[in-house]
């Protein structure tokens, strides 16, 4: 199953929605695009969504091998600009890379993910810019297009 989150890029960070076959799911919020360095959103492209457990997050949402990265989690976070790279997902856009009601957001979409990975189906994520919104990064980045 292809979920699509649609980016806007701001300098203060990266605002995004989740739709699944049109249908919202949850605004994101993410660290400013920073070309790939560790302080950076993720680039566009097509993901695979893992779940994982730890002692920390418990129960959340993974991507794996991230170009430069390696594993970018998904968690509840209203403003991720200062902690761990990561998406986070929020009920509501506030400000640039900023949200409210971000653990209710999570649990929504963990529950869409999950009842996908439930069924033996892939839960890909595709990750591209909002043409017609902020900094559309794809005119100035070639090899997302490729």
């Amino acid at each position: 199953m292809l979920l699509h989150l649609e980016r806007e890029y701001w300098p203060g960070g990266t605002n995004g929605t989740i739709r699944i076959e049109g249908y919202k799911i949850c605004h994101t919020v993410e660290r400013p695009w920073n070309r790939n360095s560790p302080d950076s959103c993720i680039p566009e492209g097509i993901y695979q969504l893992h779940r994982e457990y730890n002692e920390t997050w418990g129960w959340h949402l993974c991507i794996e091998n991230v170009s430069g990265r390696g594993k970018v989690r998904i968690l509840p976070d209203n403003c991720p600009v200062d902690r761990e790279p990561k998406i986070a997902p929020v009920s509501r856009l506030v400000g640039e890379g900023r949200g409210s009601q971000s653990k209710h957001a999570f649990e929504k979409l963990k529950e869409v993910i999950y009842s996908i990975l439930d069924q033996k189906e892939d839960a890909l994520l595709e990750i591209r810019s909002f043409p017609d919104a902020a900094l559309n990064l794809v005119q100035f980045e070639r090899a997302w297009m490729d």
